[in-house]
């Protein structure tokens, strides 16, 4: 996190970038893994209907 933000890729005071429901961690764990660009905090809410 630290390198994003020297370089002006991530702001601290904005780290949370997706909130989904829990039914699509897979997918949101693909993105994050892959590093694809805007994925660098995901929430995932339990109960909650995609």
């Amino acid at each position: 996190m630290r390198d994003l933000i020297i370089s002006g890729k991530a702001r601290p005071s904005f780290l949370v970038s997706h909130e989904l429901p829990l039914t699509q961690a897979p997918e949101a764990y693909e993105h994050f893994d892959r590093r694809d660009h805007g994925w660098t905090k995901v929430l995932l809410h339990p109960g909650q209907e995609s």
